[in-house]
This record gives structure tokens, C-alpha cells and sequence, in this order.
């Protein structure tokens, strides 16, 4: 299964907001910068997750983001799922439907694959994710152009 670039700068995000200090918020634009991607398709992305509860943006002067409880005890399966829109992963019907659909065991063996995919995801939390050597190396980048 391939992420969308989407799901994949979502997961950049919540890496890099896990691996701050409680007291140190980073704005949408540090962290777009540190991750080498536009600020635009960051932004999206960020909304998107403020919007499942996984980070909390402040308001203001000394605003930010932070990554909720939440957020950092989510499962990755449960976020990439998601964030992807548990689409399948092939498409039998639309403009030219698959003439084998109403006989077809690949559409539900693929179905099973991708369930398999998520239910493995689910073992590993956010938090999981930045443990050595992940976490020292997001913390050496920087979170302003330099």
C-alpha cells in the first residue's frame, strides 16, 4: 500500500510535535520548514489534524501547535486510515467497471491486505514513532529556515 503525500506529511507533523518539550510550541511554518515541504501542503494537513483532536493550535503572540494526549497515544493504523479515507485499494466500479466485479476474489483479498496493514499500523502509537534513533535526529532539525 502507498500513502498519499498528504498522510505522509500529516505523520512528518505529528513526529515532529512529538518530539518537543511540553513548554516549546512550534508554528505551522518551523515545522513545514524543518520537514523541507511547502508551507501550503503542510498547512492542509495541519488543519486536518487539529480538526481529528490529534494537535491543539494557540492563538496569539506566543502561539503554536502542541501534540495532544491524544495524539501522541493514537495508533498509526486508526490515523493513516483516516487521514487516507479507507478508500480500497483498487477501483471496480466508476467510468469503465471491471467486467470480472460480480466474480472477483481479488477485491476482497486486497480488502483483508489492507485491513491486515492497518491492524499492524495500530500496534505502534504516535509516541512509538519517535523513540531512538527517530527522536534525537527530528530534534536536531531545525525549526526555522537557517
Amino acid at each position: 500500500m502507498r500513502l498519499t503525500r498528504y498522510t505522509d506529511l500529516a505523520l512528518r507533523a505529528v513526529m515532529r510535535l512529538a518530539v518537543v518539550d511540553g513548554e516549546e510550541l512550534l508554528t505551522t511554518r518551523q515545522i513545514a520548514d524543518s520537514m523541507n515541504v511547502p508551507y501550503t501542503h503542510m498547512a492542509k494537513a495541519i488543519a486536518q489534524l487539529q480538526h481529528l483532536g490529534v494537535i491543539e493550535a494557540r492563538r496569539g503572540r506566543n502561539g503554536g501547535l502542541t501534540l495532544t494526549d491524544a495524539g501522541r497515544r493514537t495508533g498509526v493504523g486508526d490515523l493513516v486510515r483516516t487521514l487516507e479515507g479507507d478508500r480500497e485499494a483498487v477501483a471496480c466500479e466508476g467510468d469503465a467497471p471491471c467486467p470480472l466485479s460480480s466474480a472477483c476474489r481479488l477485491r476482497r483479498a486486497l480488502r483483508e491486505a489492507q485491513e491486515a496493514f492497518y491492524s499492524s499500523l495500530n500496534e505502534v502509537t504516535v509516541a512509538d514513532l519517535v523513540t531512538s534513533p527517530t527522536g534525537p535526529l527530528l530534534l536536531t532539525l531545525s525549526a526555522s529556515p537557517g
